[in-house]
């Protein structure tokens, strides 16, 4: 394990309405309204990032009703209780206000008759409408609370952008993660985080980024601490970047069985999600930092189809069997060479 143990931890247990509300309009950009009064949220909380479609809960089958999660109420759910009479909508909605749901949110500029948005205030139950349809509206939603939800561990190493592609660069204590991540600044790529990073897994996919504490500053051991984006600027910086290749740097030890050609791939598994491994031993003279570069462009040509290790060994077993055997004549390596004239 080059980092060490990664224990996950969940992100939020819960998240309060008011707080959820507030982010699906600053950071989403959703138009959403109170149609109750919003103190109706103080004590409110979601628990869960799933959504659900109450149909089932308003024509009285509450056997499997799950309460605790956003309920959403579309064209389909209103046009039920357009159907019904007063007396009826009343009945089937009591059906649902006898539950301690955390949040109404009717969609695509549809309204709860008034008389039913009465009944929600007077159980606290939090009521909001949006413009936005349906199913764009659960995306979003969905896509806000899975972020929220999302579970996290902190590793050490460096991450840094290069060539658009997310490397971890790990390694023990003072073998060069932060001077490698330094010198791919330099030469352009951006720096993710240095030393702590946070790992939060969304969507089987591995999202690095800083802690508060450490974004864009680095350590340099014998030269202390140094802010990138002062020093390089706002393009030498990102705020996150998903994780897709782990460079772990280690001593040379020549009892090591290390791999030459790239043909057995190594995986570590964070998180239940793999990602592709390289080990690469540190001798003097080594630029570490060209081959990152070199890493980086390898696996964009290993992501569109394009295996040099097993292209390399192709053309080999090729050769030898195009090769006859026992044949005394000498073969040229080269069969014609060019004049060389410039």
């Amino acid at each position: 394990m080059p980092f060490g143990t990664h224990s996950p931890i969940p992100q939020n247990e819960k998240i309060s309405v008011s707080e959820m509300i507030t982010l699906l309009r600053n950071k989403v950009d959703v138009e959403i309204t109170a149609c109750v009064s919003e103190e109706n949220c103080a004590n409110k909380s979601i628990s869960e990032p799933e959504l659900h479609r109450p149909g089932l809960a308003l024509a009285g089958f509450v056997d499997l009703f799950t309460h605790h999660r956003i309920q959403i109420f579309g064209n389909t759910e209103i046009r039920y209780l357009n159907s019904l009479s007063k007396d009826e909508q009343v009945n089937a909605f009591n059906s649902l206000t006898e539950f301690d749901i955390p949040l109404i949110v009717t969609t695509d500029g549809n309204k709860l008759p008034e008389h039913l948005t009465d009944l929600a205030n007077n159980k606290d139950i939090p009521v909001y409408s949006t413009p936005v349809e349906t199913t764009k509206f659960m995306f979003l939603a969905r896509d806000l609370l899975e972020d929220q939800f999302a579970i996290q561990t902190v590793i050490h190493g460096s991450m840094v952008d290069v060539y658009g592609i997310g490397i971890m660069i790990a390694g023990k204590s003072g073998i060069g993660k932060s001077e490698v991540a330094l010198d791919l600044v330099e030469r352009g790529h951006r720096l993710v985080t240095d030393d702590v990073c946070i790992l939060t897994k969304k969507n089987n996919v591995l999202i690095a980024s800083a802690s508060e504490v450490n974004r864009h500053f680095m350590e340099i051991r014998g030269l202390g601490i140094v802010d990138v984006m002062s020093m390089f600027g706002i393009r030498s910086i990102r705020y996150q970047k998903r994780l897709e290749v782990v460079l772990e740097l280690f001593l040379w030890d020549e009892k090591e069985n290390i791999d030459r050609t790239g043909l057995d791939r190594e995986y570590i598994t964070i998180m239940d999600v793999k990602i592709p491994l390289i080990r690469l031993p540190i001798t003097p003279g080594k630029n570490i930092t060209v081959i990152a570069e070199v890493i980086a462009m390898n696996h964009l040509l290993s992501h569109y189809g394009y295996d040099a290790a097993k292209k390399f060994q192709n053309i080999v077993k090729q050769t030898m069997k195009n090769r006859k055997v026992g044949d005394p004549r000498i073969k040229r390596s080269v069969k014609y060479f060019e004049g060389d004239f410039e």
